[in-house]
């Protein structure tokens, strides 16, 4: 399926290089996400024991689960609406703020490379979201996308961290 390439002012992209097989790389992205995903206001929305979690096939949930005054909440933030490992990942992504109707795209491609995985995330759509949506924390479109981009790399060193942290799976 061809693509049309992302409108200006649409989307941030990242990329970090993982010094592990690409295999291994897309493993700990989607298995591991809740270990790699930051803590905090910034980046979840439960305030503890927040669990962030991929549902490994195409059509799976990527959602958080948290308690709130003693009750289990579970909020879907996105669907994989591309499910190729070990290369690629699509998830059809919603701020819990979004309408119904109204998602962006996160796709991570993993390239493999002399030295590791080239691990990038690109984060579009926005042109999709109306311009003063709460979801842009009331930025102008440059700010907003390098907010964004920020967001995205905050969360990519600490996949990184990860990947160093321990050793591949034999």
């Amino acid at each position: 399926m061809r693509r049309e390439p992302p409108v200006a002012g649409d989307s941030a992209r990242v990329s970090v290089l993982i010094r592990r097989t690409p295999e291994d790389t897309f493993r700990l992205f989607t298995e591991e996400i809740d270990r790699w995903w930051r803590r905090g206001q910034r980046y979840r929305l439960g305030k503890d024991r927040t669990v962030v979690h991929l549902e490994p096939k195409l059509g799976g949930r990527m959602f958080e689960q948290f308690e709130v005054n003693g009750t289990s909440r579970v909020v879907e933030t996105g669907r994989i609406t591309a499910w190729e490992p070990p290369l690629r990942l699509v998830i059809a992504w919603r701020s819990v703020a979004f309408a119904p109707d109204e998602t962006t795209e996160v796709e991570v491609r993993f390239v493999a490379s002399p030295t590791g995985t080239m691990v990038t995330v690109i984060h579009s759509g926005w042109t999709r979201i109306r311009p003063d949506h709460p979801a842009r924390h009331g930025q102008a479109v440059p700010a907003f996308l390098r907010t964004l981009g920020l967001f995205w790399g905050d969360l990519m060193t600490t996949l990184r961290e990860l990947a160093v942290s321990e050793r591949p799976n034999a």
